[in-house]
């Protein structure tokens, strides 16, 4: 198939996820009373506004807060619409959120001033669909079928017709990595095009990824570092600052601590010395405009001058501002080490006349690949790293799917250009007994345990560091939650805690161990959760009750996988996803308890494996243990 055939493909992926995300906005969304949607998370109202102001460039933003925390569904760089129903129809500004807690939101607006409606009550806030992401990777996947020369043509050739990358293994060495982290390291200072790093649970993969980094920083090399969520472009920020590396975080960011705050381009250009000087003009600005709004439209020749005159100033001070601050921007950019961003917030305005030497994309087995190509036209050569054996990305389309859009960039590479790929071999984070099932399953037997790593495990831990505990003819039915079809098991739970309770009596699990409780379900997840908070006995223990997917990426010294399963058909559902299942798997360092119905998964290929490895490697259990 052609080059622009491929591409073609890709822009019809986008169409119909554009459109997949359309539908259900219309069905789930927008046909909801404000009542309906205050109950489902949609909509906070009404909202105190309590702080409001200017940002970089030609941005005012507005701080809201609801009286009381609640569970919803806004995220960071979620399009919002905030709007009054004082004012009546109209009285709305489109914006996007800066970051969110439970109770309070920062909404950015591409706009110098705010409406004088906001300070009189009835203010709430919806979410919106954002076309944003779609447009941007259409934009992208245009510009890339249009170029014929230069560093992307090359990067196309590679990616989609029949070249191969250029491979040069680089002599690297630092005594604090291991041979496989040293040896991918060589090849990505080598390769021109293309080096894609496997990183498989507890490799090293971000410490490889940093190391390499600072490598290219000695090379003189202009770094672009993207991830496709803001939690893992964080992550990758703070790793970098934590290594001294002068990195710049542009766009939304999910979490505002110390740990990132300063490497942010707000935080860099609010600490820049000529800041105070551009926010005085911009308050200015805005208090020219606001005195020529007073004028009513009666009113004589001298006052239209002056109100004229009036806006004029204005006007004449936000061009200055803007102007300093733009001179500000670009110096921060410059004189940047590296420069980290989401694959969509590479799309942003302050990075449009930015190239790159080197684009590195973390998590590039959870991204789409049609949101890759929005960096990728900025770079020379492209690094990436991730492990398509855990969470695929996320899409709501039947008709993208099978397009081929569940297929990830690095995926379709890793198969075209086997070469190109490193595998990061040696982990440090679990028992032996814990990894050696998705060794087996997912990586041929290829991973091994660092020094010690194999063999750690809980104290006075009499089983192995793996049980699996069986619920079958316990009669614990898994029961439906109408509203959305999500299941949930309460009995289950029952015994996962009565495995805690008796884990902790017997100083197994002690308080300083971290515990980790997940589910692939979220309402089994709310459920947990509930009870969590009401049990007194678990009080001051260091817990986290999570989705497995809210979990990619951590770690704890324990782990409890609640399965949820338990019906006579054997029906699974999506626990048939077995890369989630090997994210739920592999989070635990020195104990994984799996709780679930062995009558209804063991009929499934995957998890009839796994009690057979844990009847010969681990621990298996019945759940009439635990039943008090």
């Amino acid at each position: 198939m052609k080059i622009e055939e491929q591409i073609d493909i890709l822009i019809q992926q986008v169409h119909a996820e554009r459109q997949g995300e359309i539908d259900f906005y219309q069905q789930k969304i927008a046909s909801l009373s404000i009542s309906d949607k205050k109950k489902a998370g949609y909509t906070w109202y009404p909202v105190d506004i309590t702080k409001s102001g200017f940002a970089i460039g030609d941005f005012s933003f507005v701080q809201v807060e609801i009286p009381a925390p609640k569970a919803h569904q806004f995220r960071s760089g979620h399009m919002v619409r905030l709007y009054s129903l004082l004012e009546g129809e109209g009285a709305e500004m489109m914006g996007s959120i800066k970051f969110v807690t439970r109770q309070r939101m920062r909404i950015f607006f591409r706009q110098g001033h705010l409406p004088d409606w906001l300070h009189k009550g009835m203010i709430g806030v919806d979410l919106l669909f954002d076309e944003r992401t779609f447009d941007e990777m259409e934009r992208a996947l245009k510009v890339v079928k249009s170029i014929d020369k230069g560093p992307v043509a090359n990067l196309k050739k590679v990616f989609f017709g029949n070249e191969a990358p250029q491979l040069n293994q680089y002599s690297y060495q630092n005594i604090k990595l291991n041979d496989s982290q040293n040896f991918a390291i060589g090849s990505m200072l080598g390769n021109k095009e293309l080096s894609i790093i496997h990183g498989p649970p507890g490799t090293g993969k971000t410490t490889t990824l940093v190391a390499v980094i600072q490598s290219l920083i000695k090379n003189k090399e202009r770094i672009l570092v993207c991830a496709a969520s803001n939690s893992a472009t964080d992550l990758m920020t703070l790793r970098m600052k934590e290594k001294g590396v002068n990195v710049v975080r542009v766009g939304n960011i999910t979490r505002i601590d110390e740990g990132i705050i300063d490497s942010t381009l707000d935080a860099k250009v609010a600490n820049h010395p000529d800041s105070k000087r551009i926010k005085k003009i911009k308050i200015e600005a805005e208090q020219s405009r606001k005195l020529a709004q007073k004028y009513k439209r009666n009113f004589d020749a001298n006052a239209r001058m002056e109100r004229k005159q009036l806006y004029q100033t204005a006007s004449e001070l936000k061009a200055w501002a803007a102007q300093l601050e733009e001179r500000v921007v670009g110096q921060i950019l410059e004189d940047a080490d590296v420069i980290t961003t989401t694959l969509v917030g590479a799309a942003n305005s302050l990075l449009h006349q930015q190239s790159f030497t080197c684009l590195l994309i973390d998590e590039a087995a959870q991204a789409l690949e049609p949101a890759c190509w929005i960096p990728i036209v900025k770079a020379q050569k492209v690094i990436m790293a991730g492990d398509p054996l855990q969470l695929p990305p996320t899409i709501k389309s039947t008709k993208a799917q099978k397009l081929g859009m569940g297929i990830t960039q690095m995926e379709r590479l890793m198969k075209k250009h086997p070469d190109a790929v490193n595998l990061l071999n040696t982990q440090y984070r679990m028992n032996d007994a814990i990894m050696q099932f998705s060794n087996a399953y997912f990586y041929n037997g290829e991973l091994q345990s660092g020094d010690g790593v194999g063999e750690a495990k809980l104290a006075n831990d009499s089983f192995t560091a793996l049980e699996f505990i069986d619920t079958a003819g316990c009669g614990f039915e898994e029961k439906k939650e109408d509203q959305n079809y999500s299941k949930y098991n309460p009995d289950e739970f029952n015994i996962l805690r009565e495995h805690l309770y008796q884990s902790l009596a017997n100083n197994v699990i002690e308080n300083h161990h971290s515990i980790g409780i997940i589910s692939p379900y979220k309402k089994q997840v709310l459920w947990m959760q509930d009870d969590y908070k009401v049990d007194e006995q678990l009080e001051g223990l260091d817990i986290t009750i999570d989705t497995i997917d809210a979990f990619q990426g951590q770690e704890r010294d324990v782990i409890y996988i609640s399965l949820v399963r338990s019906n006579e058909k054997g029906e699974i559902g999506f626990l048939k996803d077995y890369r989630r299942l090997n994210v739920a798997l592999t989070r635990a360092k020195k104990k994984l308890v799996v709780v679930g119905d062995s009558a209804t998964i063991g009929l499934d290929k995957f998890f009839s494996s796994f009690i057979d490895y844990v009847e010969k490697s681990g621990s298996y259990r019945s759940a009439w243990e635990f039943m008090v």
